[in-house]
């Protein structure tokens, strides 16, 4: 029989509590396109953007948003936090245009005593007063229980006073925040179990952060315990150690709750968070689940070698849900499977003799540790073969790049492709976009297509001399797939020509 299905809305808090990670500062048109791909791609049901009354940054970006969600109809899915301060907020929600206001009120007896020092009645009658005046005013209202963890550890009758209260306001949504990540999951199948069932008539969403790294799990307890709604940030940005992730919630909910059904996309949850991590500045660590940039990718050799037999290191955690494609790592403990594959994905075959060659150079190099891509492969290939099999089909020649103060960087590049001699002249933003115009000229006569340089990244050895080695590996989308190569030199932009080289003879 089939499962029933039990609808939960997803609401991204990226642009406004993921904005309060330390050091990030989002542009009001940064904003906007992060807002655009959250709605349009990645189909989350509800947004929240900012706080009210923070700056007139923060004003220009809520106007921005919410006059293209208003001219798409989705207006009603821009969640704004707003304050008990009087008719503040809500004017400023007016002068936003924004229709969804969260209200931030006080969750726990200890914060209110001792931040508000108000006793509840005073506090639950200026909740009511603004919750009536953005009624009267055309908005809809949420409201948040800010600390409810700790109210329910230490004050759960102050929590139950206050839902009492709050069961006969026009309130759409009430929010329960573990605003310090402090829960353990048996404490959030409780809680949440406890007010739902006790409040049945009441829309709960829950909000996790991570500071014990249990967000994930306790999104997943949420849900079991009947919360209709759960707040996700991208990357898992926030406060502190950050909130629940919105990739790994929504592919713990997909893969271990089968009557639970979400619009997220999962396809689109690997780009939605390239995008931030370019905009926000924060690099998404290389082992973080479902969008880092090694966990899809098998290292050790046996399981390379067990994925050719039967698969049987795969899991329902396959790279194609997100877009992104299962990678074999080469160094010291790859094995000949892990080369094999990567071998495969070049096209290339070889003799089980050679194999055995590069497989050995791999693992010294890596002994080394020094880094090898699948880029390198053909080159290693190359140096121990000696095989004219792996021709250099394009070479650089000569280049001049020049850089003056006041004046756009230039290059003259003078590059043979397939024997074919050619030189051209380009200006750029930087010595390396002058390259990669002149190279897009050549191209361009040749009628071939480049990739698209999808991620640039540099790396020079701590506490280096002014002359240290500069490492420069490219990402690179090409006919559906990336591929990565790397430029050593001293020099930063004639690395990136070595890497780009690599490439050019790669497709």
């Amino acid at each position: 029989m089939p499962v029933p299905q039990r609808y939960i809305e997803i609401m991204d808090t990226t642009l406004r509590d993921g904005e309060q990670t330390s050091g990030v500062s989002f542009s009001p048109s940064e904003k906007l396109t992060i807002a655009q791909v959250l709605l349009t791609e990645v189909k989350v049901d509800r947004i929240e953007i900012a706080s009210a009354r923070v700056s007139e940054g923060e004003l220009a970006a809520v106007k921005a948003i919410t006059k293209w969600a208003k001219m798409h109809g989705l207006l009603q899915r821009v969640e704004v936090l707003t304050f008990v301060d009087g008719d503040v907020s809500v004017q400023w929600m007016l002068q936003a245009g924004a229709k969804v206001m969260n209200l931030l009120t006080k969750g726990s007896l200890n914060h209110l005593t001792h931040q508000l020092k108000k006793k509840p009645a005073e506090h639950f009658a200026e909740v009511g007063e603004v919750i009536a005046l953005a009624r009267k005013k055309g908005l809809e209202c949420n409201v948040y229980l800010e600390d409810w963890s700790n109210g329910m550890r230490h004050s759960r009758d102050y929590v139950y006073q206050y839902l009492d209260f709050l069961q006969h306001q026009p309130v759409k949504r009430v929010m329960l925040p573990d605003t310090l990540g402090v829960l353990t999951p048996g404490e959030v199948q409780e809680y949440i179990s406890d007010v739902v069932q006790r409040y049945p008539q009441l829309h709960f969403d829950f909000h996790a952060h991570n500071d014990y790294d249990l967000g994930t799990a306790n999104v997943l307890e949420g849900v079991k315990a009947g919360a209709h709604g759960i707040h996700l940030t991208i990357n898992g940005m926030g406060e502190r150690a950050g909130n629940a992730p919105l990739a790994s919630a929504i592919a713990v909910l997909n893969d271990f709750l089968p009557g639970v059904k979400t619009a997220v996309s999962e396809k689109s949850l690997y780009s939605a968070s390239k995008l931030v991590e370019t905009f926000s500045g924060i690099r998404i660590p290389a082992n973080k689940p479902v969008v880092g940039a090694n966990v899809f990718t098998q290292t050790a050799g046996i399981h390379a070698d067990g994925d050719k037999k039967n698969k049987l290191y795969f899991s329902d955690l396959m790279p194609e849900r997100f877009g992104r494609q299962r990678l074999y790592a080469l160094g010291k403990t790859s094995g000949k499977a892990n080369i094999e594959n990567n071998l495969q994905q070049l096209g290339i075959q070889l003799s089980d003799a050679n194999l055995k060659k590069v497989t050995q150079r791999i693992i010294e190099l890596g002994d080394k540790k020094e880094v090898v891509t699948q880029a390198d492969l053909p080159y290693i290939i190359s140096d121990i073969l000696d095989s004219s099999r792996i021709e250099e089909k394009v070479k650089i020649e000569n280049y001049v790049l020049t850089h003056s103060k006041n004046l756009h960087p230039s290059v003259t590049l003078r590059i043979s492709v397939e024997g074919e001699l050619f030189e051209e002249h380009s200006q750029g933003d930087g010595q390396y976009d002058a390259f990669m115009n002149a190279l897009k000229i050549v191209y361009k006569k040749k009628k071939r297509e480049l990739p698209v340089l999808t991620d640039y990244s540099v790396h020079i050895p701590p506490g280096g001399k002014s002359d240290a080695l500069c490492e420069t590996i490219i990402t690179w989308s090409f006919g559906n797939k990336e591929f990565k190569t790397r430029g050593l030199d001293s020099d930063q932009t004639v690395s990136a020509i070595k890497a780009t080289q690599k490439m050019l003879n790669l497709i």
